[in-house]
């Protein structure tokens, strides 16, 4: 272990020994630096040291994205049921209300529209914190709203998908369904000549990558962000061969003309600016 790494673990075991509060400091899950949260906060959850991205929530990315106090949220009041009346080790009714409760949303995806350096957006971000970011009957709703809501009022559309569920199997048939129907508004805002902005985060699987992530008239990603359907392992287990190093990441994916293009975090709300006011 390098020295000053030592210091920091040294560092924060003595901390804890006099009752210091937990929860001040982070792990970066890629190079295992020590982060003072604060710290981590300010920088927008990046690593100082690797640059890691971590992973944020719909909120904190709409806080990053759209101007303070410009944002107006639609389609709050849509909360899923349980039309299976699925059963498992957990039924889908208690884990839709113990994720509402722990992350203060009504489901996996927040939407509305506000004002982008002054240039009026809507906008949708999927959150991985709830059911993994999984697209069920009320996340298909709430972007079909959005996307139809900004074809009528002739806006740009930007969407930020972080989902590593796709389809919420807990729905069954009813999930998949939202698959076509969030593509089939894309495909009515695209008819429209309007411009839409898809944003690929870490993670972006399965049904959401398959769908409205996949049809962007630009589509954009973070670093180091893995982008596909069916994950590695699974993928190779199948085929019985070994994947080509960084499969599934976003720079994978640029070199084979899969995104257009990478942009680190910082860069991220100047850059859809530019793209906005060039292509629109």
């Amino acid at each position: 272990m390098p020295f000053d790494t030592r210091i920091k673990v040294n560092t924060i075991r003595m901390l804890k020994r006099r009752d210091i509060p937990e929860g001040l400091w982070t792990k970066c899950e890629e190079c295992t630096e020590i982060i003072y949260n604060k710290t981590l906060e300010e920088d927008q959850k990046i690593c100082p040291k690797c640059d890691y991205h971590f992973t944020l929530s719909a909120p904190e990315r709409i806080s990053q994205l759209i101007d303070d106090g410009t944002f107006k949220e639609m389609s709050r009041e849509l909360v899923s049921v349980d039309p299976l009346k699925f059963k498992g080790p957990k039924a889908y009714s208690a884990k839709l209300k113990e994720d509402q409760q722990a992350t203060g949303l009504t489901d996996a995806v927040v939407t509305g529209e506000g004002l982008l350096y002054q240039k009026r957006v809507a906008i949708g971000v999927t959150d991985s914190r709830f059911i993994m970011g999984s697209m069920g009957s009320v996340v298909g709703e709430k972007l079909t709203c959005v996307i139809e809501h900004a074809t009528r009022a002739r806006l740009p559309l930007i969407i930020v998908s972080g989902s590593g569920g796709g389809a919420r199997m807990y729905e069954g048939m009813l999930s998949l369904m939202q698959m076509a129907k969030t593509s089939q508004a894309i495909a009515k805002h695209h008819e429209a000549k309007l411009l839409y902005i898809s944003v690929l985060t870490n993670p972006t699987m399965a049904g959401i990558m398959a769908s409205f992530a996949s049809l962007g008239d630009l589509i954009v990603a973070e670093p180091r962000a893995l982008i596909g359907f069916t994950g590695p392992r699974v993928i190779e287990q199948t085929i019985r061969q070994k994947l080509p190093e960084g499969f599934q990441t976003s720079e994978f994916l640029l070199e084979h003309g899969m995104i257009d293009k990478i942009i680190h975090r910082k860069q991220l709300k100047p850059m859809l600016h530019q793209y906005i006011s060039f292509l629109t």
